[in-house]
């Protein structure tokens, strides 16, 4: 539709794409904008959210502070389509305003195709960094989606990390609009500020990791059993609950087990990187690096798991393809520690709410630290237990059977002498460790394609390799035990793991009776 105004003709509707974010999903969002006659007045619609409806006026003030013209004797009508869509934060700004000059005839609307756009802006017109950008280029890109990403300064840099995306980085309004200024036309507005076209530029940004400061295992002295352990979870991907009295180094040790990790690959970068992003806590300083999320013991269960209207990602999710370590696992609210039952199996969760259902991925590394009992000194050769045996009872009950059943590894952690503590030597550096363990992960994965601890169902038969001995004794073992299906299946995987830091071809019964022993150890303290 076409209308003549001053003797030129231009566009009173105009359409504009962009994106919304629901979980790791960028649903396209059409912002349609039309300028009729009648009462002046500015109304959006489209299930929009507080911050979405303020966009009024910062696309108001960021158009007429950038020297273009805003379009105050008119009925503008911006809507959000599909209306059925919900849309949050200040990412719809820049589309919004473009949508106006382009219905206004002060940049070209057929230009607009092929682009999409996101940004906030400021009054001044500046474009402001928006959560997501990693996660909105990695969705167009697994679904195939050849558009050119237009975002601000911060998040160019982020979504230019995904392979073959087209982004491009604007710093201004008015570098936006330049580039879509009709055949002809003078430049618009008022002089950017940083002059000419130097704020619009296509991103071809290289990634380059940077090295995690993480703690040296070097400096742990003793505890060679816990470091055996570590090793093996590092190896095949396990999770471990560390037990022991107050100060004898579980929390030294669990700082210190990212160091022992292989190197992420960059398909597991990008996806822990996009789920940062969505939560806005992604840093380029930290691109490579596997994360470490050590939430406070009062976080309740939805900071966990996640949820929110929208969802967004919790702390299981965040440590996606790292280390989720909880400190006195014991102090967690219980609610919060059922609910890492099903992700530590599937390795996702899912988050229903009355309109939506967002999938996040959840495969994460948990790293448990818990005292024994609440004074912490049960089975101590120092310190004398103060806790009566229901105490005791009550205090070990907050781990349930079946959340222990999905730790593989546990392992007491015994408080070290002093005089062993003072004289004794430096321990064995995390880069040793991380040579075997990468070299044993390094052997499953050429074996099966995917860590021991993701076998399932055939290919634990399969893979484990299980020798004649071996599964007699364990068939034996695991009656007396009275282990389930679970725990077996289990065990079988460390066990695997064990074999492969051997470099066995096949699980023998040495390997097998050292998984069982890590499954036995906490079982006789609780």
């Amino acid at each position: 539709m076409q209308r003549t105004v001053l003797g030129e003709t231009f566009m009173s509707l105009s359409l504009v794409q962009s994106r919304a974010l629901l979980g790791l999903e960028a649903a396209q969002v059409t912002v349609e904008v039309h300028l009729a006659n009648g009462l002046p007045s500015f109304t959006l619609v489209g299930l929009a959210d507080v911050e979405v409806k303020e966009a009024r006026e910062r696309v108001r003030c960021a158009i007429q502070n950038a020297g273009l013209t805003f379009p105050h004797n008119q009925r503008i009508t911006v809507n959000l389509a599909p209306a059925d869509l919900p849309k949050d934060s200040g990412r719809l700004d820049l589309p919004i305003a473009l949508g106006i000059l382009a219905a206004s005839g002060q940049i070209d609307a057929n230009q607009l195709a092929g682009f999409e756009f996101a940004g906030e802006l400021s009054l001044s017109g500046e474009l402001r960094p928006v959560r997501g950008a990693l996660a909105t280029a990695l969705a167009l890109q697994t679904g195939h989606v050849s558009a050119k990403l237009v975002l601000p300064p911060g998040s160019a840099e982020e979504a230019a990390l995904v392979p073959g995306a087209q982004v491009y980085r604007a710093r201004h309004l008015l570098d936006v609009v330049r580039q879509f200024l009709p055949a002809g036309a003078a430049p618009a507005g008022n002089d950017a500020p940083n002059g000419g076209d130097e704020g619009w530029a296509r991103m071809t940004h290289t990634p380059s990791v940077q090295a995690a400061d993480v703690a040296d295992m070097a400096d742990v002295k003793g505890q060679a059993g816990a470091k055996r352990v570590l090793e093996i979870a590092a190896a095949g991907g396990h999770s471990v609950l560390l037990s022991g009295p107050p100060g004898s180094g579980k929390s030294m040790l669990a700082h210190r087990f990212a160091g022992l990790l292989p190197a992420m690959t960059n398909e597991e970068a990008l996806q822990s990187a996009a789920i940062a992003s969505l939560s806005g806590r992604f840093s380029m300083q930290h691109w490579g690096q596997r994360p470490t999320c050590s939430p406070h013991h009062s976080a309740s269960a939805v900071a966990m798991v996640g949820g929110g209207s929208p969802p967004r990602p919790g702390e299981i999710s965040m440590a996606h393809h790292g280390i989720l370590f909880l400190d006195e696992i014991l102090e967690f609210p219980r609610a919060a520690l059922e609910a890492l039952r099903e992700p530590l199996e599937s390795g996702t969760i899912t988050i229903s709410r009355a309109a939506r259902r967002s999938e996040f991925p959840a495969r994460f590394q948990l790293i448990g630290a818990m005292n024994p009992c609440p004074c912490g000194y049960l089975g101590s050769a120092v310190h004398h237990c103060r806790c009566t045996p229901d105490q005791v009872a009550r205090y070990q009950s907050k781990l349930s059977g079946p959340l222990m059943d999905r730790i593989d590894l546990h392992m007491e952690v015994p408080a070290l002498p002093s005089n062993e503590l003072l004289q004794a030597p430096a321990g064995e550096s995390s880069a040793a460790i991380r040579e075997r363990s990468t070299a044993a992960r390094g052997r499953a994965m050429a074996r099966q394609g995917k860590t021991n601890l993701a076998l399932q169902g055939q290919e634990i038969d399969t893979y484990v390799a299980l020798d004649d001995a071996a599964a007699k004794f364990l068939n034996v073992a695991a009656a007396r035990l009275g282990w389930s299906a679970r725990s077996t299946h289990r065990a079988l995987k460390v066990a695997r793991t064990i074999a492969d830091l051997a470099g066995a071809d096949t699980t023998q019964i040495s390997h097998l009776a050292e998984a069982m022993q890590y499954r036995r150890t906490l079982q006789k303290t609780l």
